[in-house]
């Protein structure tokens, strides 16, 4: 159908090639187009949604209501299994070090800039999605310490 006789259409023509609309253009009646999420509001969404599917396979599923500070941390650790930044040991050889000119047998871990991003991304999706900021757990003091004392972050970087 041309754009003229969607006008036609509109216009509410008797025409009888024109009587009907597209499927197209009854889709396009009913309901605006969304507009595109942002890069950060898609991973907030993405991040979200992995996070809910965390609960729902924990063994017991733990409903979102129920979730604490302690189910967060469970969350990262779990994540770490996929982390590709080596983080090393005390008592490495390469603690401390900027540059690791040998092998060691220290953890990979997901990067701390990574996850504290994703603490981030999940405490503000926690309150849109309808959680009160003085239970959120992604806010707790806990998860704080605990990326500090896991990836070997000077306080002064918090």
């Amino acid at each position: 159908m041309s754009s003229e006789q969607r006008r036609e259409v509109r216009k509410g023509s008797s025409s009888s090639t024109t009587s009907t609309l597209t499927p197209f253009d009854h889709h396009h009646q009913l309901s605006p187009p969304q507009p595109q999420l942002s890069r950060y509001e898609s991973q907030k969404r993405r991040d979200w949604n992995t996070f809910g599917q965390y609960l729902k396979n924990h063994k017991p599923p733990v409903p979102l209501s129920q979730c604490n500070y302690n189910h967060v941390l469970e969350f990262l650790r779990y994540l770490d299994q996929f982390g590709k930044t080596k983080v090393h040991l005390n008592g490495c050889i390469f603690f401390g070090q900027v540059e690791q000119v040998g092998p060691c047998t220290c953890p990979l871990k997901q990067a701390w800039g990574s996850l504290d991003a994703l603490i981030g991304r999940l405490r503000a999706a926690y309150e849109e999605n309808g959680g009160l900021q003085e239970t959120n757990p992604f806010a707790n003091s806990a998860i704080r310490i605990y990326l500090r004392e896991n990836y070997q972050i000077a306080a002064s970087d918090f």
